[in-house]
C-alpha cells in the first residue's frame, strides 16, 4: 500500500512539474515598455479587439523575454523601424506562424490604419507568415493599410522611435546596432 501511495505521489509531482515548466503566465495588461540599450524608452498600447491572436502572441513573446537583446535590424529612414528577428538579418522569427489579422486576408474587424506610432506585424508575401518580427511606423504609411496586422500604438516615447528611425544606416541596416535592452509588460503608462 505504501508503495502505491509513493508511486502515485511521484507521478503527481512529476506531472505537475512538467505542466508548470511548459507554461508561461502572461499578464492581463495591454501595455508594453520597450527600453533600448541606448537609453531610449517607449510604451506601446496593444489592441486585442483589433487583432486578438497577434496581441496574444506578442504578449507571450514579451513575457518569455524573447525580444530582450534583439535589434531593430531594419530602418527605412524617417518611415519605419523593424525588429524582432533573433537572427538580426530579417530572415528569422519565432516558431509560431500567425494567421494574418487584416482585411485583405479576410479579417475585417481590424480597422487600424498605419499612422505614426502604429506597431504592426512584418511578414513575407504569404499573408499568414508573421511570427515575431514587427515594425513601428515613424510616419503615416497608408499604402500598408489593410494588408498588415496592425495591433497597437506607441502612446509614449515617440522621440525614442524617431531616434532609431533617423539613425545612420548603410542601406537599411543601422550602422550602430539598435538593441532592445528589455521589453516588458507593465500595468500602466507612467504620467509625464
Amino acid at each position: 500500500m505504501i508503495k502505491r501511495i509513493l508511486c502515485f505521489a511521484i507521478i503527481v509531482v512529476t506531472a505537475f512539474g512538467c505542466f508548470a515548466c511548459g507554461s508561461t503566465t502572461v499578464p492581463d495588461s495591454d501595455y508594453v515598455k520597450i527600453e533600448m540599450e541606448s537609453g531610449g524608452v517607449f510604451y506601446v498600447e496593444l489592441y486585442p479587439a483589433q487583432a486578438p491572436e497577434t496581441v496574444a502572441n506578442f504578449k507571450k513573446l514579451v513575457s518569455e523575454g524573447f525580444y530582450n537583446g534583439l535589434t531593430f535590424h531594419r530602418v527605412e529612414t524617417g518611415v519605419l523601424i523593424q525588429g524582432g528577428d533573433p537572427m538580426g538579418n530579417g530572415y528569422g522569427g519565432s516558431d509560431k506562424k500567425l494567421k494574418g489579422e487584416f482585411p485583405s486576408n479576410g479579417f475585417t474587424q481590424n480597422t487600424l490604419k498605419h499612422t505614426e506610432g502604429i506597431i504592426s506585424m512584418a511578414r513575407t508575401n504569404d499573408p499568414n507568415s508573421a511570427t515575431s518580427q514587427f515594425f513601428i511606423c515613424a510616419t503615416s504609411i497608408p499604402s500598408l493599410d489593410g494588408d498588415y496586422a496592425a495591433f497597437g500604438k506607441v502612446v509614449k516615447g515617440m522621440d525614442a522611435v524617431h531616434a532609431i528611425a533617423n539613425c545612420p544606416v548603410y542601406g537599411n541596416k543601422p550602422v550602430e546596432k539598435q538593441v532592445i535592452k528589455t521589453a516588458v509588460i507593465v500595468d500602466e503608462i507612467p504620467a509625464d
